[in-house]
């Protein structure tokens, strides 16, 4: 993830050599050998609910360990666009295995974009160009700017998936789905993800429990402050696969 969430002040904890050197190097297998795997038409691969097949956009990465499990699961990341709002002097400076994700990425054939904002992408010189089968943003968080369950962070927040949403309605592809992986109980559920979704035009197609033991080598990232390389607690969490609603449209004003 690019933007980690964090849950209160007091479960911050200080990772240990062993969570920190917890990277996509420790998962060097591919295709059908690795965890998730399934296998579908011939030449296709999939990655739980991600397909060879699918043109993918994957936005707020982190240390880009995500999209590299997925690139060694298909075993080429050319139907793949990466993208972080870091640009490379932070991604080298937060993140211990970055560089080497990324290179791993663009020598599978991923198209990595830094800076890449959110809230604005569908204005992006390329990325206004494109559409997309899925769209992926895990744990979305604008920083720790306030204590988590205060007002001014679950605003900011919730602008945050506002923005995300609108944009990436905008990149889908007509079949396409976005997808989100959030954080369940308090202060999360005040975001209201399905209400913002739908007041833009999306709608709840599913929402899976997510576990990171489905995405062998991913590592969830803090992404802010003196411990942005190290992992945070994602306790319960599910993914909400959006689509588009086609029977009605979005409210504007909300």
């Amino acid at each position: 993830m690019g933007k980690a969430a964090k849950v209160s002040d007091d479960q911050y904890y200080t990772a240990s050599e062993s969570d920190s050197e917890s990277s996509v190097e420790d998962s060097n297998q591919e295709g059908e050998d690795r965890p998730g795997f399934e296998s579908g038409r011939v030449g296709e691969k999939w990655m739980t609910h991600y397909s060879s097949s699918h043109r993918i956009l994957l936005v707020g990465e982190g240390d880009f360990s995500f999209s590299v499990c997925l690139a060694r699961a298909f075993g080429s990341a050319t139907n793949m666009v990466a993208t972080s709002l870091d640009n490379q002097d932070c991604l080298t400076r937060k993140y211990s295995c970055g560089v080497r994700n990324v290179r791993e990425l663009e020598e599978r054939g991923c198209l990595v974009l830094y800076g890449v904002d959110a809230t604005k992408m569908s204005d992006h010189f390329f990325l206004k160009t494109q559409r997309f089968d899925r769209i992926v943003y895990n744990f979305p968080h604008v920083g720790f700017l306030y204590r988590e369950n205060s007002y001014c962070q679950i605003q900011l927040n919730k602008n945050l998936i506002k923005g995300f949403l609108r944009n990436a309605k905008s990149l889908l592809k007509e079949n396409g789905e976005v997808h989100v992986s959030h954080k369940e109980g308090d202060p999360y559920d005040k975001w209201e993800l399905e209400k913002k979704a739908k007041k833009i035009g999306l709608v709840v197609k599913d929402i899976v429990a997510f576990s990171k033991d489905d995405y062998p080598g991913y590592v969830n990232k803090r992404a802010h402050g003196s411990q942005s390389d190290a992992p945070f607690p994602l306790g319960e969490c599910n993914t909400y696969k959006f689509k588009l609603c086609t029977n009605s449209s979005p409210i504007s004003n909300f």
